[in-house]
């Protein structure tokens, strides 16, 4: 397995700018994940890597090894795609094991690395099989089988989990969760549009927007320290809440005065010449909650929708003074609470994200 760095990376076509000034260091044995809105250039990026693409600019070393002009086929990586690109008329065994055929491989290697694989998949008895008498999750399994046989330096995933229905989403996450504890040292670069599959699966988060990177690390790491409003609104769900506030009082915790006049406090520090500034305070749905004994409330929160879950319960309010004109709540289990009802919230200081010209306080 190997190591992979990009460095100042970009990619054009023609005058249009699709990525710029891309620095990573993926470590051997990563899972990595690529994440952000549709159009922000993800996909790209892992075809830069696998070769598909031409790197307009900057440099791409796998295992120390510049590989900007090295073919696919010489670059050591193995790519599952969105479509599971399986030959139809092959058994699951012809399709796991053609690469090795192609590679000159000998029957008794190829039948082991077949045998090999489709056990970590759970796929044995699926072997003498046609893909057509399989379900999606089974194809998508084959076609990871393929890329495992070839024992690459890197796994590249392209929305791998995109076709697949939501319980086979959800099972098929699982067993790629279990494959890449089965194979430690195995580095892996996966791209996805589901920020659960993010959370879940990575060692790290990439989020790109924009054309660039807006933030690198681990899953909680962005969910509790998110670098910008971007991230903070793109990682967690429901997205965050986003309100409007002046700094009243900087140092170790800051004061906020808010839009009603209502002081609170932020468990963030400050510095001094923020002292008066606009900021936008953050609270994550699922820590606005009912002010209940002596917690003061600083929102009044009118219901407008309800979603009853079961295991949690969403609340819906209008709000001009959001982003995008609405406020959400998300308490575990049934609240009993109808629309119309209006509702003090509250929120502990420690669960306020502060950011100035969007990027936190924290990241300064």
């Amino acid at each position: 397995m190997a190591d992979l760095k990009l460095t100042d990376v970009s990619k054009s076509y023609g005058a249009v700018e699709v990525l710029r000034n891309i620095d990573l260091d993926i470590r051997k044995g990563e899972l990595v994940v690529f994440v952000g809105p549709s159009g922000c250039g993800k996909s790209t990026l892992l075809r830069m890597i696998a070769g598909l693409e031409k790197i307009s600019g900057g440099r791409l070393e796998i295992g120390g090894q510049v590989m900007n002009d090295v073919p696919p086929a010489q670059r050591g990586i193995a790519m599952v795609f969105q479509s599971y690109a399986l030959y139809p008329h092959m058994t699951v065994r012809d399709n796991m094991s053609f690469s090795l055929q192609l590679a000159g491989k000998s029957k008794k290697e190829i039948r082991a690395a077949v045998e090999e694989a489709a056990r970590k998949l759970q796929l044995e008895a699926y072997l003498d099989r046609l893909p057509k008498a399989l379900s999606g999750g089974q194809r998508q399994r084959v076609a990871i089988g393929r890329a495992i046989v070839r024992d690459p330096l890197i796994y590249l995933f392209d929305e791998p989990l995109s076709n697949l229905d939501a319980a086979l989403r959800v099972a098929t996450r699982i067993e790629i969760a279990q494959l890449k504890a089965s194979m430690p040292d195995s580095t892996m670069i996966y791209v996805t549009h589901d920020q659960v599959e993010a959370m879940t699966l990575a060692d790290r988060i990439v989020v790109l927007a924009g054309g660039g990177i807006a933030q690198v690390g681990a899953p909680l790491d962005l969910y509790e320290r998110p670098a910008n409003t971007f991230v903070a609104q793109f990682i967690g769900s429901p997205a965050m809440n986003l309100f409007e506030a002046e700094i009243a009082g900087t140092g170790d915790t800051t004061r906020l005065r808010l839009a009603t006049g209502v002081e609170i406090l932020a468990a963030i520090p400050s510095p001094a010449e923020l002292a008066g500034a606009q900021v936008q305070y953050g609270i994550r749905p699922e820590d606005l909650v009912i002010a209940r004994g002596d917690a003061m409330p600083f929102i009044e929160f009118r219901t407008d929708i309800v979603e009853k879950l079961g295991d949690t319960t969403v609340l819906y309010s209008r709000d001009p003074s959001q982003n995008d004109g609405q406020m959400i709540a998300k308490h575990p289990g049934i609240v009993e609470v109808a629309s119309g009802d209006v509702l003090q919230m509250t929120a502990a200081p420690q669960k306020i994200h502060l950011f100035h010209k969007g990027r936190s306080l924290l990241h300064r």
